[in-house]
């Protein structure tokens, strides 16, 4: 299994121009663009002040909210599938990996971006597919045990690297489980309200 992890065949010039497009895709800041062309104003400026789909959702507007969840989504998957169909499987776990950090660190904004749930999502679906269902299935079961939004990502996403590796798929497990340590980090408000039991719950008023 390790031979298989240190596998990359990928040339640099082709890793690098698979990096720079994915962060382009990734860095598109679709909450900010849909709340403003809503005439919503500047997400940053309610809730956490990101811009990933839970603090749109803080807009009131759930319609808003889902689209925004959906396209931070896809901006990752799109990344994948068109590095991949022009320049091989490696570099589409590059670029999926990229569009993640460029949505968490986005140029546009001053590197102020979302936490990653759905761009780590898209990614999966660009480079393993399967692995969104297991991550639905893993979300689900959490939420419904805690009523827990953060808690269930934060299991889901430690459950797919893992995943991942026992199915084989070295080099993704590699790249998700950066992933999974980079978004606990983006995270720890989050953890550190957990631990203390003050994290709100789905479906909490106020």
């Amino acid at each position: 299994m390790l031979s298989n992890l240190m596998s990359w065949q990928i040339t640099l010039p082709i890793a690098l121009a698979a990096a720079i497009i994915g962060y382009l895709f990734g860095s598109i800041p679709f909450g900010l663009i849909l709340t403003r062309a809503a005439g919503l104003g500047d997400v940053r400026s309610i809730g956490s002040g990101n811009i990933g789909a839970t603090n749109v959702l803080r807009t009131g507007n759930r319609t808003l909210a889902a689209a925004t969840l959906l396209l931070d989504a896809l901006k990752a998957s799109a990344a994948a599938w068109v590095v991949g169909y022009f320049l091989g499987e490696e570099a589409a776990i590059i670029a999926g990996f990229f569009a993640f950090i460029g949505h968490l660190f986005p140029v546009w904004i001053g590197f102020k971006g979302g936490k990653g749930v759905a761009t780590y999502i898209g990614t999966l679906l660009g480079v393993a597919p399967i692995m969104v269902v297991l991550f639905a299935a893993v979300w689900l079961a959490v939420a419904f045990t805690t009523r827990y939004s953060s808690l269930s990502a934060l299991v889901a996403m430690l459950a797919i690297p893992v995943a991942l590796w026992i199915l084989g798929n070295e080099k993704v497990a590699a790249v998700m489980a950066i992933m999974t340590l980079i978004s606990y980090w983006k995270h720890k408000a989050n953890i550190s309200r957990l631990m203390s039991g003050t994290e709100s719950k789905i479906g909490a008023k106020g």
